[in-house]
């Protein structure tokens, strides 16, 4: 169920979302408030679940991470056996930044950011090592366009 939110919660939650690092008082200053009534804000957002954690967001380019690779899985096995040991094979792999099941298709599609292709295949030789896959196609990233882990928090036309 979504959380009713009012103009200054998105105010507050587009400020944090932008850098999670600031001050209390730089974060009033943005939204046109005093420190105390944010701080009751987030501690409210942070109560609902609304904002689940703070984190920093890291270059990959700056760790060596050049590559980017989105890989489309195709199964033949849809039984809670096979998926229970697949979804865990994604869920314990650092390589795995999101994963994602489907309609139609393809069944799952895979985030994985590496160094480069060697490194890409070490991952599917593992990968299909502990799970039987029917067909897999990767996809390099030539060039990243857009990321942003910014949700819109704006309000939209019901």
């Amino acid at each position: 169920m979504p959380v009713r939110l009012d103009a200054m919660d998105r105010k507050i939650l587009a400020e944090l979302q932008r850098d999670a690092g600031q001050s209390l008082d730089e974060i009033a200053r943005a939204v046109g408030s005093s420190k105390t009534p944010v701080w009751n804000r987030v501690r409210k957002l942070r109560e609902a679940r609304v904002i689940r954690q703070n984190t920093v967001l890291l270059d990959p380019e700056a760790l060596g991470l050049e590559a980017c690779f989105f890989v489309l899985i195709r199964t033949a096995a849809h039984e809670a056996e096979w998926q229970a040991r697949f979804l865990e094979a994604l869920r314990t792999r650092p390589e795995v930044l999101e994963a994602h099941r489907l309609a139609g298709d393809i069944d799952y599609i895979v985030k994985v950011r590496v160094p480069n292709a060697r490194a890409y295949d070490r991952f599917y030789q593992a990968l299909i090592g502990e799970v039987s896959i029917h067909t897999v196609t990767a996809l390099l990233s030539m060039e990243e366009i857009k990321a942003t882990p910014n949700l819109p928090v704006v309000e939209f036309g019901s």
